[in-house]
């Protein structure tokens, strides 16, 4: 630690200088760059000089032990132990901000919710997982746009919907929301009450930028095609509805939620291009797994992460073990409490060299 500690107050000296180079300050792109790297080394470096101080004064307090003056051996016995407490405190904290960062954490993201299993009861989860979501974007001041969607006709739930979210650093607040949800409930349908179990997929893919993913207008095959579904005057009355299909990987995004056939492409584009840039990350992780020779999470969307049940009133997230009695609240965006234990469990595996997959699997083993 101490060595990357030194290398983080090295670079941000030099980004300082930097950000006084009259060359620089010619350059907006580079301030901005060098701005937002020495901005994220701060707290890292205002810590290590915290802590520096902090072992100054163990060391002190140390040699005064060996000194044999009684008032103040006294003194130093009861100042030592808050002192190691707080060594400790900010060596800790200093190890999670010289964790290496998510290049995608600040990024909007694109998310994907399907309905699995369970018929209609299951669309009208992946309708509930969509407004937990809303509701929870909107409470930390995100704006959400719906991208596409297929509704259920005749209830309120849906196929699938995509949407994006917008806000700082989105992604860290929403990438542990991929994997597969199940629901434990009785269905508004069912005459006789028997609870039943439904899923619903959930996909977080950071958006991507025109500097992450080129497409190249050659590799697209472009259809359109009448809305069909509800819709409001025109929709459903014009060639609005727009298939994309990106010829070199087969993958195809259909949207019709616009009027414009414009628009419709260019939501589409994005969509596309968050996959594609989901698709590249995922390879590039399985093959750094395969030179590890170990297993690492590569966002699998099979994997079960949480349950829903409603006789119980409860919610439990499986990677981490954690259940929260208090189902109704986190459906309308109250989820805050398991987001945050979520970051600081990803925290805490990533300081042993492991994921949160690998604590889950670990758990399973051992209830097993």
């Amino acid at each position: 630690m101490k060595k990357a500690l030194e290398q983080a107050v090295f670079r941000f000296n030099e980004l300082s200088e930097r950000l006084m180079d009259p060359a620089v300050l010619a350059d907006h792109r580079e301030v901005q760059k060098a701005a937002r790297e020495r901005a994220e080394l701060e707290e890292v470096v205002k810590r290590g000089a915290e802590l520096a101080g902090v072992e100054r004064q163990i060391a002190d307090d140390e040699a005064v032990l060996r000194g044999g003056d009684p008032d103040l051996i006294e003194f130093a016995k009861a100042e030592l132990p808050e002192l190691r407490a707080r060594q400790a405190t900010l060596q800790a904290r200093i190890q999670e901000l010289l964790l290496p960062k998510d290049p995608n954490d600040k990024k909007n993201v694109i998310v994907e919710i399907r309905a699995g299993t369970g018929g209609d009861e299951a669309a009208l989860f992946a309708a509930d997982l969509y407004r937990m979501y809303t509701r929870y974007a909107e409470n930390l001041g995100y704006s959400v746009e719906v991208l596409s969607s297929s509704a259920l006709s005749g209830l309120n739930g849906f196929k699938e919907v995509i949407f994006q979210i917008n806000g700082p650093e989105a992604y860290s607040r929403f990438k542990f929301e991929s994997g597969v949800h199940r629901v434990q409930r009785v269905p508004a349908t069912e005459a006789s009450g028997r609870i039943h179990t439904s899923v619903a997929t959930v996909a977080v893919l950071p958006e991507a930028e025109d500097v992450d993913i080129q497409i190249k207008n050659d590799d697209l095959e472009v259809d359109v095609f009448r809305a069909g579904g509800p819709g409001g005057q025109g929709v459903n009355t014009t060639d609005s509805a727009v298939r994309v299909k990106h010829i070199p990987t087969g993958m195809v995004v259909t949207c019709q939620d616009e009027r414009s056939q414009i628009k419709n492409r260019a939501k589409a584009i994005r969509v596309l291009q968050a996959r594609l840039l989901d698709q590249m990350q995922r390879e590039q992780a399985e093959k750094l797994a395969k030179e590890r020779k170990q297993q690492v999470s590569t966002g699998d969307r099979s994997a079960k992460i949480r349950t829903y049940n409603f006789a119980q009133g409860r919610v439990t997230d499986h990677r981490i073990g954690l259940t929260l009695y208090r189902l109704p609240e986190f459906l309308n965006g109250d989820v805050g409490e398991m987001n945050d234990s979520l970051r600081a469990a990803d925290v805490q595996a990533r300081l042993q060299g492991k994921t949160l997959a690998d604590m889950k699997a670990a758990a399973a083993a051992d209830a097993d």
